[in-house]
């Protein structure tokens, strides 16, 4: 070896270490992250009054044994804690607290709830750890300013309505609609949405009213709705109401379209209670591929989701919407800890969770993409209609975009 050949291998090993160096400090420095470990911390409702969707974590964390098994991210095992919170924002904020200072994960996924989440928001904003893809319909998850560490995923509400008044005002520009909603963030983002929609046209063409979490029935609102003499009904309520509300307009008589929102569109918490021929005609929205659609039954994004189910969670039901929501999140969130590279501060890791450029996951819908910027924290703004026909739901139309 020559002299000047000895200096480049001298230099060349010297900045190799000290990229090495730099990778290792790097992680040391961040909470949950080692040379072989990313620990990702999440509360989840496993008792309590919506326990249901308490699957979802679990699902979640044999989506990331999976991944495990496949070699992990840039050679680190994913450890993914979650605790029950019980669908308790007391409990939410303990256990929360526990992961973040005891656990030490370098981020909080896919938590669930609306008030869960915001009982923690601050806390978790305050502390720059990264609140990514949460399991929420709230809109307000969307406003990067207030709180830039937090990230929903599915369509809010606000844009789902919008999109079905949009839908609605390209067959008659003169309809006039009623939105039944729920007193609460959720319910007030299908208002919301409606006026986006309608701009001002707000005053003229739109009733609202709406129901408490507490109501034994929203048979009355239902009859006074009908008094208005809508175009088309969008009910912005969770499944229990969307049955009752379905079954009065069925039973009332009443011919009027019937708009319901895609999380209440399940057949055991809404068409089964609500009476399939009675929601005949009821109009929702979709953003991911149904399993038990037979146009997907060649489909190499669910045949892989079966195969999963099957091998890693079989005692899950692969027709449970909950599950292939959970495969799919969980899917994006591996994208985005591909996407860190060598870097895995908290600041990156959010670097990349708001630069996601038309990402395909093979279980969303075609033509729906994932796409978030530093001032994009709406990962999902696409939807493609579907109408119950006595059975199963069927889609039609184009995808559509609030």
């Amino acid at each position: 070896m020559t002299s000047m050949d000895r200096r480049r291998f001298i230099v060349g090993t010297t900045a190799t270490a000290i990229t090495l160096s730099t990778i290792k400090a790097q992680a040391a420095d961040t909470p949950g992250i080692t040379s072989t470990e990313i620990r990702i911390g999440s509360t989840s409702p496993q008792s309590g009054p919506v326990s249901a969707y308490g699957v979802q974590a679990r699902c979640q964390a044999a989506y990331f044994k999976m991944i495990n098994d496949r070699g992990g991210i840039a050679g680190r095992k994913i450890n993914f804690i979650y605790y029950d919170d019980a669908f308790n924002p007391a409990k939410t904020v303990e256990q929360t607290r526990r992961l973040v200072e005891s656990d030490e994960v370098a981020i909080l996924f896919s938590s669930l709830g609306t008030a869960t989440n915001s009982a923690i928001v601050k806390y978790v904003n305050a502390k720059k750890i990264p609140q990514l893809f949460l399991s929420v319909n709230g809109d307000k998850w969307s406003d990067y300013k207030t709180h830039p560490w937090s990230m929903g995923f599915a369509p809010s509400a606000r844009t789902e309505a919008a999109i079905f008044v949009k839908h609605m005002l390209a067959e008659k520009p003169d309809a006039k609609f009623a939105v039944l909603y729920q007193n609460d963030d959720f319910g007030k983002d299908f208002v919301l949405g409606a006026k986006d929609a309608l701009g001002e046209r707000e005053s003229s063409q739109l009733t609202t009213m709406s129901h408490e979490t507490s109501d034994p029935t929203i048979d009355s609102q239902i009859l006074q709705i009908r008094a208005t003499a809508p175009d088309a009904l969008i009910s912005g309520t969770t499944a229990k109401f969307t049955a009752q509300a379905i079954r009065k307009v069925a039973e009332s008589g009443w011919k009027t379209r019937h708009y319901i929102t895609g999380g209440s569109s399940s057949y055991a918490g809404t068409i089964g209670p609500a009476g399939p021929e009675n929601a005949v005609g009821v109009i929702s929205s979709a953003y991911l591929k149904d399993v038990a659609d037979p146009a997907w039954k060649d489909d190499a994004g669910i045949a892989d989701f079966l195969t999963f189910m099957r091998q890693y969670f079989p005692e899950g039901n692969k027709d449970d919407f909950y599950n292939l929501y959970a495969y799919t999140v969980a899917s994006a969130l591996v994208k985005v800890l591909e996407q860190c590279g060598d870097s895995w501060t908290r600041e990156n890791i959010m670097s990349q969770a708001t630069n996601l450029k038309n990402v395909i996951l093979p279980t969303l819908l075609p033509g729906v993409l994932v796409n978030t910027s530093p001032t994009n924290y709406r990962p999902l703004t696409q939807v493609q209609l579907e109408k119950w026909e006595g059975k199963a739901w069927v889609r039609f139309g184009d995808v559509l975009q609030a």
